[in-house]
């Protein structure tokens, strides 16, 4: 459903009582008693598990899987698939400028890009009362993909032209993957950029900064959101060069500190994490209902501050963690109301 996401920004910021927005897609295998594999292989399926999660859980807005193999396998990288984990890429698919110079852009709809955007359909027609949100991977984590996650690090300082011309060319494609995700109706996207919070922050300047921005520039519309991951280390040394993005709301990971993050975010920005995504595995209902509070204690007065993991929630999370989480929440804004 086509809606203003510039006011439902603002209004999110200004209601006293926040809906958490977990990065929460895979674990819904558990509840329809299948496989990783099965899930990203039907559009018809990814749908379903949207609108399962959506009705069982409070969410600020619904989120599609956010698979990071799927713009590598479209330009023909290999991907490892296992019953319970996200896909992975393995190996690489550029290791010379030749060979970058030599790689084709896919057109959308390659690999399972079209499953993706099927699925997309389908969601925005079967959730209405909520943002339905695409993810998409960011530039230089594809180009990581593409290159190789170490080697993309070295090449930053020993072959910069063969970085600039794979991210030149992830770009391209990204942009054209997004405005398919406009084409069905989604309200936004929730674009991950991990890798880049790995880099110093002089070569995420060169290397990141300018990509994501032409991709915001692109994209990001009245009725059309962008929201920016990163969860690296490194996070807090780069942050006015992901300000400067233009985003409309950032992610951050649980490597910072979610309350110096969002002391550092614009007051019309919003400011989403950083729950331990891991803890959702292996945590307690105990620790998790500690963990959230501390979070929301730490950072709640701020308006434009959103609870959420601090990245994607494992397939495998356990379901009395994800309802601890989201019951503590509805908790401690019923006792601030």
């Amino acid at each position: 459903m086509k809606r203003n996401m510039n006011l439902w920004k603002d209004q999110v910021i200004a209601s006293q009582v926040k809906q958490p927005m977990p990065i929460l897609s895979f674990p819904a295998i558990q509840l329809l008693g299948i496989t990783v594999k099965e899930l990203i292989s039907s559009s018809e399926t990814q749908a379903k598990a949207m609108k399962l999660l959506a009705e069982r859980n409070p969410s600020l807005a619904a989120v599609s899987m956010m698979d990071l193999s799927v713009e590598a396998e479209a330009f023909g990288a290999q991907i490892q698939v296992n019953d319970h984990e996200v896909p992975v890429v393995t190996g690489a698919v550029v290791n010379t400028q030749e060979e970058a110079e030599a790689l084709e852009i896919p057109e959308v709809g390659a690999g399972r890009t079209q499953i993706y955007i099927d699925a997309m359909t389908r969601a925005v027609e079967l959730i209405q009362d909520r943002p339905v949100l695409a993810g998409v991977i960011g530039p230089f984590s594809l180009a990581g993909r593409l290159i190789g996650t170490v080697e993309v690090m070295k090449a930053c300082k020993r072959k910069p032209q063969l970085v600039h011309t794979v991210m030149e060319k992830c770009t391209r494609f990204i942009i054209s993957y997004i405005q398919a995700y406009q084409a069905t109706g989604a309200n936004g996207i929730v674009m991950a950029e991990p890798l880049t919070g790995l880099l110093s922050p002089r070569f995420a300047v060169e290397f990141s900064e300018p990509y994501v921005k032409r991709i915001v520039d692109a994209v990001q519309s009245e009725d059309f959101i962008v929201l920016y991951h990163n969860c690296g280390n490194n996070t807090m040394l780069m942050m006015d060069s992901l300000l400067r993005v233009g985003a409309k709301g950032y992610h951050f990971g649980n490597a910072i500190s979610m309350e110096e993050a969002v002391s550092h975010c614009p007051a019309d920005i919003l400011c989403m994490g950083n729950v331990d995504p891991a803890s959702f595995t292996f945590g307690t209902v105990d620790s998790m209902v500690l963990q959230t509070r501390q979070v929301l204690e730490a950072c709640s007065q701020s308006p434009n501050f959103i609870i959420s993991s601090g990245c994607d929630i494992p397939p495998i999370a356990r379901w009395e963690n994800i309802d601890a989480f989201y019951e503590t929440v509805r908790g401690y804004y019923a006792e601030k109301a």
